[in-house]
Protein backbone atom coordinates (compact mmCIF):
# COMPACT_ATOMS: atom_id res chain seq x y z
CA UNK A 1 0.00 0.00 0.00
CA UNK A 2 1.02 3.49 -1.27
CA UNK A 3 1.92 5.45 2.08
CA UNK A 4 0.29 7.97 3.13
CA UNK A 5 1.15 11.23 5.04
CA UNK A 6 -2.00 12.72 3.64
CA UNK A 7 -3.70 13.18 7.39
CA UNK A 8 -4.37 15.23 10.24
CA UNK A 9 -0.29 15.06 9.86
CA UNK A 10 -0.17 15.66 6.06
CA UNK A 11 -3.62 17.34 4.28
CA UNK A 12 -2.68 20.52 5.34
CA UNK A 13 1.17 20.20 6.03
CA UNK A 14 2.15 20.44 2.33
CA UNK A 15 4.99 22.23 2.21
CA UNK A 16 8.54 20.82 3.41
CA UNK A 17 9.23 22.51 6.23
CA UNK A 18 6.24 22.65 8.38
CA UNK A 19 5.57 18.72 7.66
CA UNK A 20 9.38 17.76 8.65
CA UNK A 21 8.24 20.19 12.04
CA UNK A 22 4.83 18.00 12.42
CA UNK A 23 6.63 14.36 11.92
CA UNK A 24 9.55 15.65 14.67
CA UNK A 25 7.76 17.10 17.25
CA UNK A 26 5.38 13.75 16.92
CA UNK A 27 8.16 11.91 17.72
CA UNK A 28 8.72 13.37 20.57
CA UNK A 29 8.07 12.61 24.36
CA UNK A 30 6.58 15.38 26.44
CA UNK A 31 9.51 16.27 28.37
CA UNK A 32 11.28 17.18 24.79
CA UNK A 33 7.96 18.83 23.64
CA UNK A 34 8.22 20.94 26.39
CA UNK A 35 12.47 21.95 26.24
CA UNK A 36 11.17 22.31 22.25
CA UNK A 37 8.61 25.03 23.10
CA UNK A 38 10.09 26.62 25.60
CA UNK A 39 13.24 27.13 23.32
CA UNK A 40 10.71 28.08 20.55
CA UNK A 41 9.49 31.20 22.60
CA UNK A 42 12.68 31.94 23.62
CA UNK A 43 14.08 32.52 20.10
CA UNK A 44 10.74 33.66 18.64
CA UNK A 45 9.39 37.04 19.50
CA UNK A 46 5.67 36.35 18.72
CA UNK A 47 5.40 33.29 20.69
CA UNK A 48 4.07 33.50 24.53
CA UNK A 49 2.90 31.46 26.93
CA UNK A 50 -0.64 31.25 27.22
CA UNK A 51 -1.84 31.80 31.03
CA UNK A 52 -5.16 31.44 31.45
CA UNK A 53 -5.80 28.24 32.79
CA UNK A 54 -3.69 26.37 35.69
CA UNK A 55 -1.04 23.94 33.60
CA UNK A 56 -1.57 20.70 35.70
CA UNK A 57 -5.42 20.55 35.63
CA UNK A 58 -7.04 17.20 34.85
CA UNK A 59 -10.00 16.69 32.39
CA UNK A 60 -13.22 17.77 34.59
CA UNK A 61 -15.20 14.86 36.11
CA UNK A 62 -17.89 15.45 33.08
CA UNK A 63 -15.32 13.83 30.65
CA UNK A 64 -14.58 17.47 29.67
CA UNK A 65 -11.12 18.98 30.07
CA UNK A 66 -10.65 22.15 31.92
CA UNK A 67 -9.26 23.39 28.35
CA UNK A 68 -9.38 20.44 25.88
CA UNK A 69 -12.17 20.96 22.88
CA UNK A 70 -15.27 18.79 23.75
CA UNK A 71 -14.28 16.37 20.81
CA UNK A 72 -10.82 15.77 22.68
CA UNK A 73 -12.93 13.94 25.41
CA UNK A 74 -16.09 11.79 23.76
CA UNK A 75 -13.58 8.94 22.80
CA UNK A 76 -15.49 5.28 24.28
CA UNK A 77 -15.24 1.64 24.10
CA UNK A 78 -17.37 -0.64 22.26
CA UNK A 79 -18.44 -2.27 25.30
CA UNK A 80 -19.87 -0.73 27.75
CA UNK A 81 -19.89 -1.74 31.42
CA UNK A 82 -21.13 -1.11 35.30
CA UNK A 83 -21.34 2.39 36.80
CA UNK A 84 -19.73 0.89 39.77
CA UNK A 85 -16.30 0.47 38.80
CA UNK A 86 -15.91 3.91 36.94
CA UNK A 87 -12.95 5.82 37.97
CA UNK A 88 -12.02 9.03 37.25
CA UNK A 89 -8.65 11.16 37.41
CA UNK A 90 -9.66 13.01 40.20
CA UNK A 91 -10.00 9.84 42.38
CA UNK A 92 -6.20 9.01 42.26
CA UNK A 93 -5.14 13.28 43.17
CA UNK A 94 -4.36 13.68 39.00
CA UNK A 95 -0.97 15.25 38.90
CA UNK A 96 0.56 15.77 34.98
CA UNK A 97 4.16 15.76 36.46
CA UNK A 98 3.66 12.38 38.30
CA UNK A 99 5.16 9.35 36.51
CA UNK A 100 3.67 5.62 37.64
CA UNK A 101 1.20 4.27 39.85
CA UNK A 102 -2.30 2.76 39.72
CA UNK A 103 -5.57 4.57 39.89
CA UNK A 104 -7.90 5.28 43.05
CA UNK A 105 -4.78 6.80 44.99
CA UNK A 106 -3.25 3.50 46.19
CA UNK A 107 -0.13 3.22 47.57
CA UNK A 108 1.06 2.51 43.76
CA UNK A 109 1.10 6.33 43.43
CA UNK A 110 3.56 6.82 45.79
CA UNK A 111 5.84 4.34 44.88
CA UNK A 112 9.41 5.30 44.34
CA UNK A 113 10.74 7.75 42.29
CA UNK A 114 13.23 5.56 40.14
CA UNK A 115 10.47 3.51 39.55
CA UNK A 116 8.67 6.15 37.46
CA UNK A 117 12.10 7.00 35.37
CA UNK A 118 11.74 6.63 31.60
CA UNK A 119 13.16 3.32 29.82
CA UNK A 120 16.30 4.37 27.37
CA UNK A 121 15.19 2.84 24.02
CA UNK A 122 17.73 2.52 21.32
CA UNK A 123 17.10 1.87 17.69
CA UNK A 124 17.37 -1.44 17.59
CA UNK A 125 15.10 -1.91 20.49
CA UNK A 126 12.47 0.23 18.29
CA UNK A 127 12.82 -1.72 15.25
CA UNK A 128 13.09 -5.09 16.70
CA UNK A 129 9.31 -3.97 18.99
CA UNK A 130 8.07 -2.91 15.20
CA UNK A 131 9.14 -6.37 13.68
CA UNK A 132 7.84 -8.60 16.56
CA UNK A 133 4.37 -6.76 15.71
CA UNK A 134 4.58 -7.28 11.46
CA UNK A 135 2.66 -10.22 10.02
CA UNK A 136 5.91 -12.24 9.33
CA UNK A 137 6.73 -15.92 10.29
CA UNK A 138 9.20 -17.24 12.46
CA UNK A 139 11.82 -17.83 9.66
CA UNK A 140 11.31 -13.70 8.54
CA UNK A 141 11.76 -12.59 11.76
CA UNK A 142 14.70 -13.96 12.36
CA UNK A 143 16.36 -12.33 9.05
CA UNK A 144 14.92 -9.35 10.07
CA UNK A 145 16.45 -9.38 13.28
CA UNK A 146 19.71 -10.09 11.93
CA UNK A 147 19.46 -7.32 9.15
CA UNK A 148 18.37 -4.76 12.38
CA UNK A 149 21.76 -6.28 14.36
CA UNK A 150 23.94 -5.31 11.00
CA UNK A 151 22.54 -1.68 11.03
CA UNK A 152 25.07 1.16 11.78
CA UNK A 153 24.02 4.03 14.05
CA UNK A 154 23.09 5.98 11.31
CA UNK A 155 20.32 3.21 9.97
CA UNK A 156 21.74 1.94 6.85
CA UNK A 157 22.81 -1.55 5.69
CA UNK A 158 26.56 -1.62 5.07
CA UNK A 159 26.80 -5.11 4.88
CA UNK A 160 26.42 -7.16 1.83
CA UNK A 161 23.39 -9.65 2.29
CA UNK A 162 25.83 -12.88 1.86
CA UNK A 163 27.29 -11.77 5.11
CA UNK A 164 23.81 -11.48 6.35
CA UNK A 165 23.26 -14.59 4.72
CA UNK A 166 26.16 -16.20 6.59
CA UNK A 167 25.18 -14.99 10.11
CA UNK A 168 21.64 -16.73 9.87
CA UNK A 169 23.84 -20.01 9.65
CA UNK A 170 23.15 -22.78 10.72
CA UNK A 171 19.84 -21.92 12.43
CA UNK A 172 18.57 -20.58 8.78
CA UNK A 173 19.59 -21.28 5.43
CA UNK A 174 18.53 -18.22 3.43
CA UNK A 175 19.34 -16.69 -0.31
CA UNK A 176 20.03 -13.11 -0.60
CA UNK A 177 16.21 -12.91 -2.56
CA UNK A 178 14.66 -13.91 0.44
CA UNK A 179 17.13 -11.63 3.16
CA UNK A 180 16.08 -8.75 0.56
CA UNK A 181 12.12 -9.53 0.51
CA UNK A 182 12.59 -8.84 4.41
CA UNK A 183 14.99 -6.07 3.86
CA UNK A 184 12.34 -4.28 1.99
CA UNK A 185 9.90 -5.13 4.75
CA UNK A 186 12.18 -3.50 7.42
CA UNK A 187 12.57 -0.06 5.09
CA UNK A 188 8.53 0.56 5.91
CA UNK A 189 9.52 0.91 9.54
CA UNK A 190 9.72 4.09 11.28
CA UNK A 191 12.12 6.25 10.99
CA UNK A 192 11.26 6.00 7.65
CA UNK A 193 14.79 5.44 5.82
CA UNK A 194 16.14 3.02 8.09
CA UNK A 195 17.50 -0.14 5.98
CA UNK A 196 18.96 1.60 3.21
CA UNK A 197 22.25 0.46 1.65
CA UNK A 198 23.23 3.73 0.43
CA UNK A 199 22.23 7.62 0.48
CA UNK A 200 19.93 7.55 -2.79
CA UNK A 201 17.92 4.92 -1.56
CA UNK A 202 17.43 6.15 1.88
CA UNK A 203 16.50 9.53 0.21
CA UNK A 204 14.32 7.69 -2.14
CA UNK A 205 12.77 6.20 0.59
CA UNK A 206 11.58 8.84 2.52
CA UNK A 207 10.46 10.79 -0.64
CA UNK A 208 8.16 7.83 -1.65
CA UNK A 209 5.91 8.54 1.43
CA UNK A 210 5.07 11.85 0.51
CA UNK A 211 2.42 12.99 -0.57
CA UNK A 212 2.28 13.10 -4.49
CA UNK A 213 1.01 16.52 -4.16
CA UNK A 214 4.35 17.63 -2.97
CA UNK A 215 6.11 20.03 -4.77
CA UNK A 216 8.86 18.53 -6.57
CA UNK A 217 8.48 15.15 -5.59
CA UNK A 218 8.49 13.52 -9.11
CA UNK A 219 11.68 15.35 -10.02
CA UNK A 220 13.41 14.42 -6.29
CA UNK A 221 13.00 11.06 -6.94
CA UNK A 222 14.72 11.01 -9.98
CA UNK A 223 17.83 13.16 -8.97
CA UNK A 224 18.56 11.25 -5.82
CA UNK A 225 17.67 7.31 -8.27
CA UNK A 226 20.34 9.16 -10.43
CA UNK A 227 22.08 12.17 -10.44
CA UNK A 228 22.33 12.89 -6.91
CA UNK A 229 26.04 11.97 -6.71
CA UNK A 230 27.55 14.60 -9.26
CA UNK A 231 25.01 17.41 -8.15
CA UNK A 232 27.43 19.26 -6.44
CA UNK A 233 29.77 19.26 -9.06
CA UNK A 234 27.01 19.85 -12.07
CA UNK A 235 25.00 22.45 -10.11
CA UNK A 236 21.30 23.27 -10.73
CA UNK A 237 22.33 23.82 -14.57
CA UNK A 238 23.94 20.55 -15.26
CA UNK A 239 21.29 18.56 -13.55
CA UNK A 240 18.42 20.56 -15.41
CA UNK A 241 20.03 19.88 -18.58
CA UNK A 242 20.82 16.28 -18.03
CA UNK A 243 17.33 15.65 -16.80
CA UNK A 244 16.28 18.03 -19.58
CA UNK A 245 13.62 20.05 -16.88
CA UNK A 246 13.18 23.88 -15.99
CA UNK A 247 15.87 25.14 -13.67
CA UNK A 248 12.98 26.77 -11.38
CA UNK A 249 11.16 23.43 -10.78
CA UNK A 250 15.15 21.48 -10.17
CA UNK A 251 16.18 23.71 -7.69
CA UNK A 252 12.37 23.35 -6.00
CA UNK A 253 13.19 18.90 -6.22
CA UNK A 254 16.73 19.99 -4.81
CA UNK A 255 15.53 21.90 -1.72
CA UNK A 256 13.20 19.23 -1.36
CA UNK A 257 16.09 16.95 -1.07
CA UNK A 258 18.10 19.05 1.32
CA UNK A 259 15.26 18.55 3.50
CA UNK A 260 15.47 15.06 3.89
CA UNK A 261 17.23 13.24 6.35
CA UNK A 262 20.61 11.41 5.35
CA UNK A 263 20.64 9.96 8.69
CA UNK A 264 17.63 8.25 10.04
CA UNK A 265 18.94 6.14 12.52
CA UNK A 266 19.59 9.21 14.40
CA UNK A 267 16.20 10.01 15.14
CA UNK A 268 15.52 7.35 17.37
CA UNK A 269 17.96 7.77 20.62
CA UNK A 270 17.93 6.96 24.31
CA UNK A 271 15.56 8.53 26.50
CA UNK A 272 17.77 10.71 29.20
CA UNK A 273 17.83 8.55 32.04
CA UNK A 274 17.04 11.32 34.55
CA UNK A 275 13.62 11.32 32.53
CA UNK A 276 10.42 11.35 34.70
CA UNK A 277 7.48 9.25 33.28
CA UNK A 278 4.22 12.46 32.13
CA UNK A 279 1.31 11.09 30.73
CA UNK A 280 0.33 12.28 27.33
CA UNK A 281 -3.24 11.03 27.78
CA UNK A 282 -5.08 10.55 30.72
CA UNK A 283 -8.02 7.80 30.36
CA UNK A 284 -10.91 7.05 32.28
CA UNK A 285 -14.74 5.83 32.68
CA UNK A 286 -17.55 7.47 32.93
CA UNK A 287 -20.90 5.49 33.24
CA UNK A 288 -19.24 2.30 31.58
CA UNK A 289 -17.86 4.76 28.90
CA UNK A 290 -13.85 5.33 28.36
CA UNK A 291 -12.89 8.32 27.60
CA UNK A 292 -9.51 10.19 26.98
CA UNK A 293 -7.98 13.52 26.94
CA UNK A 294 -4.50 15.04 26.35
CA UNK A 295 -2.78 15.70 29.53
CA UNK A 296 -2.16 19.81 29.90
CA UNK A 297 1.67 19.02 29.97
CA UNK A 298 1.06 17.48 26.32
CA UNK A 299 -0.57 20.31 24.87
CA UNK A 300 1.87 23.32 26.05
CA UNK A 301 -0.57 26.60 25.94
CA UNK A 302 1.62 28.62 23.71
CA UNK A 303 -0.23 31.70 21.50
CA UNK A 304 1.00 33.89 18.90
CA UNK A 305 2.13 37.56 20.93
CA UNK A 306 -0.81 40.03 19.19
CA UNK A 307 0.98 42.82 19.73
CA UNK A 308 4.23 42.13 17.43
CA UNK A 309 1.65 40.80 14.95
CA UNK A 310 -0.23 43.96 15.15
CA UNK A 311 3.77 45.86 14.66
CA UNK A 312 4.07 44.22 11.23
CA UNK A 313 1.50 46.71 9.73
CA UNK A 314 3.03 50.01 11.43
CA UNK A 315 6.72 49.10 11.13
CA UNK A 316 9.48 49.63 7.92
CA UNK A 317 10.10 47.03 5.36
CA UNK A 318 12.72 45.27 6.91
CA UNK A 319 11.69 45.07 10.25
CA UNK A 320 8.19 43.59 8.89
CA UNK A 321 10.10 40.86 6.84
CA UNK A 322 11.99 40.26 9.75
CA UNK A 323 8.73 39.62 12.09
CA UNK A 324 6.88 37.90 9.06
CA UNK A 325 9.40 35.47 8.88
CA UNK A 326 8.81 34.48 12.79
CA UNK A 327 5.04 34.73 12.59
CA UNK A 328 5.20 32.18 9.81
CA UNK A 329 7.74 30.22 12.21
CA UNK A 330 5.23 30.67 14.82
CA UNK A 331 2.05 29.88 12.93
CA UNK A 332 3.90 26.58 11.71
CA UNK A 333 4.59 25.62 15.36
CA UNK A 334 0.96 26.27 16.68
CA UNK A 335 -0.46 23.77 13.59
CA UNK A 336 2.19 21.23 14.00
CA UNK A 337 1.42 21.20 18.05
CA UNK A 338 -2.14 21.16 17.14
CA UNK A 339 -1.92 18.18 14.35
CA UNK A 340 0.51 16.39 16.96
CA UNK A 341 -2.45 16.53 19.49
CA UNK A 342 -5.03 15.11 16.32
CA UNK A 343 -2.63 12.09 16.00
CA UNK A 344 -2.49 11.11 19.57
CA UNK A 345 -5.86 11.49 20.20
CA UNK A 346 -6.92 9.69 17.10
CA UNK A 347 -4.59 6.93 17.85
CA UNK A 348 -5.32 6.72 21.11
CA UNK A 349 -9.45 6.28 20.90
CA UNK A 350 -8.79 3.36 18.35
CA UNK A 351 -6.66 1.51 20.89
CA UNK A 352 -9.77 2.01 23.48
CA UNK A 353 -12.20 0.81 21.08
CA UNK A 354 -9.99 -2.15 20.55
CA UNK A 355 -8.20 -2.74 23.69
CA UNK A 356 -11.84 -1.94 25.89
CA UNK A 357 -10.76 -5.57 27.65
CA UNK A 358 -7.30 -4.97 28.67
CA UNK A 359 -8.17 -2.15 30.59
CA UNK A 360 -11.48 -3.88 32.23
CA UNK A 361 -9.51 -7.18 33.25
CA UNK A 362 -5.68 -6.63 32.80
CA UNK A 363 -3.16 -8.55 30.48
CA UNK A 364 -5.07 -11.73 30.02
CA UNK A 365 -8.06 -9.78 27.65
CA UNK A 366 -5.34 -7.85 25.58
CA UNK A 367 -6.20 -9.02 22.38
CA UNK A 368 -3.58 -9.27 19.70
CA UNK A 369 -2.72 -5.81 17.93
CA UNK A 370 -0.40 -4.46 15.13
CA UNK A 371 0.74 -1.23 13.62
CA UNK A 372 -0.84 -2.13 10.64
CA UNK A 373 -4.31 -2.50 11.90
CA UNK A 374 -4.01 0.85 13.65
CA UNK A 375 -2.84 2.85 10.92
CA UNK A 376 -5.75 1.09 8.50
CA UNK A 377 -8.40 2.07 10.70
CA UNK A 378 -7.56 5.30 11.45
CA UNK A 379 -6.01 6.24 7.94
CA UNK A 380 -2.11 7.05 8.76
CA UNK A 381 0.67 5.68 7.53
CA UNK A 382 2.79 2.59 10.30
CA UNK A 383 5.50 4.76 10.19
CA UNK A 384 3.01 7.87 11.36
CA UNK A 385 1.02 5.40 14.35
CA UNK A 386 5.02 4.20 15.19
CA UNK A 387 5.83 7.81 16.21
CA UNK A 388 2.75 8.18 17.57
CA UNK A 389 2.72 6.30 20.51
CA UNK A 390 7.11 6.25 20.84
CA UNK A 391 7.97 7.02 23.86
CA UNK A 392 4.28 8.33 25.19
CA UNK A 393 2.19 7.02 28.38
CA UNK A 394 -1.01 7.27 29.12
CA UNK A 395 -2.45 7.62 32.83
CA UNK A 396 -5.22 5.18 33.01
CA UNK A 397 -7.14 3.20 36.22
CA UNK A 398 -4.31 0.31 35.64
CA UNK A 399 -1.67 3.18 36.50
CA UNK A 400 0.52 5.12 33.85
CA UNK A 401 1.41 2.69 30.73
CA UNK A 402 3.37 3.15 27.52
CA UNK A 403 1.04 2.80 24.56
CA UNK A 404 3.32 0.32 23.34
CA UNK A 405 1.35 -1.72 26.10
CA UNK A 406 -1.76 -2.02 24.17
CA UNK A 407 -0.17 -3.71 21.08
CA UNK A 408 0.88 -7.35 20.54
CA UNK A 409 1.35 -10.08 18.48
CA UNK A 410 -0.99 -13.08 18.24
CA UNK A 411 -1.61 -16.86 17.79
CA UNK A 412 -4.46 -19.01 16.61
CA UNK A 413 -6.34 -20.29 19.01
CA UNK A 414 -8.61 -23.75 18.48
CA UNK A 415 -11.89 -21.64 18.52
CA UNK A 416 -10.63 -20.19 15.56
CA UNK A 417 -9.76 -16.67 16.98
CA UNK A 418 -6.67 -15.22 18.43
CA UNK A 419 -4.82 -14.54 21.81
CA UNK A 420 -2.14 -12.09 22.30
CA UNK A 421 1.54 -12.95 22.95
CA UNK A 422 1.22 -10.92 26.41
CA UNK A 423 -2.33 -12.45 27.21
CA UNK A 424 -0.31 -15.77 26.73
CA UNK A 425 2.54 -14.88 28.78
CA UNK A 426 -0.26 -13.91 31.73
CA UNK A 427 -1.76 -17.28 31.72
CA UNK A 428 1.78 -18.87 31.66
CA UNK A 429 2.45 -16.73 34.73
CA UNK A 430 -0.87 -17.67 36.29
CA UNK A 431 -0.15 -21.18 36.15
CA UNK A 432 3.11 -20.74 37.53
CA UNK A 433 2.05 -18.68 40.30
CA UNK A 434 -0.56 -21.50 41.48
CA UNK A 435 1.66 -24.48 40.78
CA UNK A 436 3.20 -27.27 43.49
CA UNK A 437 6.57 -25.67 44.57
CA UNK A 438 7.44 -29.64 45.36
CA UNK A 439 5.96 -30.38 41.77
CA UNK A 440 6.87 -27.58 39.13
CA UNK A 441 5.48 -27.34 35.99
CA UNK A 442 7.87 -28.51 33.22
CA UNK A 443 7.39 -26.43 29.95
CA UNK A 444 5.92 -28.92 28.12
CA UNK A 445 3.10 -29.70 30.99
CA UNK A 446 2.81 -25.99 30.68
CA UNK A 447 1.99 -26.33 26.89
CA UNK A 448 -0.38 -28.75 27.57
CA UNK A 449 -2.21 -26.81 30.28
CA UNK A 450 -2.78 -23.77 27.40
CA UNK A 451 -3.82 -26.48 24.83
CA UNK A 452 -6.97 -27.70 26.95
CA UNK A 453 -7.68 -24.10 27.10
CA UNK A 454 -8.23 -23.89 23.19
CA UNK A 455 -4.51 -22.12 22.86
CA UNK A 456 -1.85 -24.73 20.61
CA UNK A 457 1.73 -23.24 22.23
CA UNK A 458 4.44 -25.34 21.25
CA UNK A 459 7.24 -26.42 24.29
CA UNK A 460 9.71 -23.96 22.94
CA UNK A 461 7.40 -21.22 22.60
CA UNK A 462 6.29 -21.35 26.49
CA UNK A 463 10.25 -21.32 26.89
CA UNK A 464 10.65 -18.42 25.08
CA UNK A 465 7.85 -16.43 27.13
CA UNK A 466 9.01 -17.65 30.26
CA UNK A 467 12.79 -16.67 29.66
CA UNK A 468 11.44 -13.31 28.34
CA UNK A 469 9.42 -12.69 31.77
CA UNK A 470 12.82 -14.42 33.63
CA UNK A 471 11.15 -17.09 35.17
CA UNK A 472 13.12 -20.09 35.48
CA UNK A 473 13.03 -23.40 34.45
CA UNK A 474 11.00 -26.14 36.59
CA UNK A 475 14.32 -28.01 37.89
CA UNK A 476 15.48 -24.29 39.12
CA UNK A 477 11.74 -23.51 40.81
CA UNK A 478 11.88 -26.19 42.93
CA UNK A 479 11.15 -25.77 46.77
CA UNK A 480 11.20 -28.19 49.30
CA UNK A 481 9.89 -26.98 52.62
Amino acid sequence: MKARLQTSLGQHLVMTPQLRQAIRLLQMSTLELQAEVAEAIETNPLLEWTEDAPYDSPPAADGKSNDAPAEATDSRSEEAGHDDGDWSPEESAWDGSSGGGGGGGSDEDREDAAERMAEPENLADHLLWQLHLSPLSDRDRRIGAALIDALDEDGYLREPLSSIAETLLPEVTAGEDEILTVLHQLQRFDPVGIGARNLGECLHLQLDVLPECTPGRELALRIVDGPLERLPRSGIAGIAQELRSPPDQVEQAVQLVRSLDPRPGKQVGEVNTDSYVIPDCVVWRQRGIWKVALSQQAMPRVSIHRGYEQMIRRCGENDAGYLKTHLQEARWLLKSLEARGETLLKVMRCLLRTQSGFLEFGEQALRPLTLREIAGEVGLHESTVSRAIARKYVRTPRGTLPLKAFFASGIDTDGGGEASSTAIQSMIRRLIDDENPRKPLSDAKLADLLKQSGIPVARRTVAKYREAMNISASHERVRIG
